[in-house]
């Protein structure tokens, strides 16, 4: 097994209870008030490409631009029929959840490569990709989805939501989107299983393997042989996966030994990003740059939108265009969610290869530990072919979303 995003002593920050700075939201700041982002010679690393900011500042502005931002909205139609028009006050990290899948959304369809520009006519994957999340009932990935989703596993509207319960949602309702054909797998007690992700994205291959080292050729029918033909055929394809960690990296703060593997994260390219944050103040993390995380902000409350006639939608307020937000990284609440996606079996295995490399390269506090195979006290519920019911990820939660500082986490 590997254990992958070693610690790397930060001299700088001896207390990260010292450092308290106040977070800026866009419904308390006017969009003009915003600082700009610094000048500096340090690197800036958003969602795994790196920038010099002092002579690549518009390449970053336009890369966070390009990003979809989903922040609450009002006068969308009731949840549920009878239930909220706004989600205002309750919805921020169910946008998080939005914007790290909006990301893989764009990755899959459009490439990490893609950039929005105001007032240029769309690609229709681009268009089709926003419909996704409109707000209504009728969006595979929309506020009412979400929220309906945790209703029917007793989750009431309006109740929070931490980085896990949003992933098992996430989880559930891509199975729905037959146009991306994600595997959306969520990595439970801090361990990524290699065998159990292949299965889940190369499903056929354990098909082929059983139908095909039959030994009775002889019974085997013309569906059977064409079974056994479409699997081999098969063998080479890949579901595009969408992984996600929950992690719980410390107890009411972030233990300073997670500091600098939280910043290798930015730095792969198959990385989404990070969701976290305390009640009320959930944010969609990209990248950093020195001691600061880059973040987008869910907190303002804009007009739903409804698309046109022709089936456009009206993007402007989907895309953050002036400077990202910033906050120290001792802000960080520790129960985050780590996003990676994976287009090919080629990329699964180069962000492998990576995790081992540096794992092999620096001795440390891991984050999360990689292995070949599952586990003997590990239960997959993937393997199974079984999605969690909420008792499950209520129990989950308690260690992963929970802000009680009355629990012990043998791992720190």
């Amino acid at each position: 097994s590997y254990s992958w995003l070693s610690y790397t002593p930060c001299k700088e920050l001896s207390s990260c209870r010292m450092v308290r700075m106040s977070t800026l939201t866009y419904d308390t700041l006017r969009f003009g008030e915003f600082e700009d982002f610094p000048e500096t010679s340090e690197p800036v690393w958003i969602l795994g490409k790196e920038y010099n900011a002092l002579t690549e500042k518009e390449d970053i502005l336009s890369d966070v631009t390009s990003r979809l931002w989903f922040t609450y909205r009002k006068n969308f139609p009731p949840i549920g029929g009878t239930g909220p028009t706004s989600d205002t006050g309750w919805g921020c990290m169910l946008r998080c959840g939005q914007m790290i899948l909006g990301e893989a959304l764009v990755c899959r369809h459009l490439g990490r490569d893609w950039r929005w520009a105001r007032g240029q006519k769309q690609r229709e994957e681009y268009i089709s990709i926003l419909n996704a999340f409109i707000d209504k009932k009728d969006s595979y990935y929309s506020i009412h989805q979400i929220a309906q989703m945790g209703v029917g596993e007793g989750k009431p509207i309006g109740q929070w939501y931490g980085p896990n319960t949003v992933a098992q949602v996430l989880k559930k309702l891509a199975v729905f989107d037959t146009w991306s054909r994600l595997v959306v797998h969520v990595a439970m007690d801090n361990t990524v299983v290699i065998e159990e992700i292949k299965r889940l994205c190369m499903p056929w291959l354990d098909a082929a393997g059983a139908c095909c080292d039959t030994e009775t050729v002889g019974e085997l029918n013309g569906c059977l042989e064409g079974a056994c033909a479409l699997a081999e055929e098969e063998t080479a394809l890949w579901r595009p996966l969408v992984l996600l960690i929950p992690l719980r990296l410390g107890l009411s703060d972030i233990n300073e030994a997670y500091i600098e593997p939280l910043k290798q994260c930015f730095m792969l390219p198959q990385s989404l990003g990070v969701i976290g944050g305390k009640p009320n103040s959930a944010h969609y993390f990209i990248g950093y740059v020195g001691e600061e995380l880059i973040y987008l902000d869910p907190h303002t409350t804009q007009p739903a939108v409804e698309p046109c006639e022709d089936s456009q939608v009206p993007d402007e307020t989907y895309h953050c265009q002036h400077p990202p937000c910033r906050m120290h990284i001792c802000e960080l609440d520790p129960s985050i969610a780590a996003g990676f996606f994976f287009r090919t079996e080629d990329e699964f295995d180069d962000w492998c290869m990576r995790i081992r490399r540096v794992s092999c390269n620096r001795g440390g506090l891991p984050m999360f530990e990689l292995v070949d195979s599952q586990p003997s006290h590990m239960v997959s519920v993937d393997a199974l072919n079984l999605t969690p019911d909420f008792s499950d990820s209520d129990r989950l939660e308690r260690f992963f979303d929970s802000e009680d500082e009355e629990f012990e986490i043998l791992s720190l």
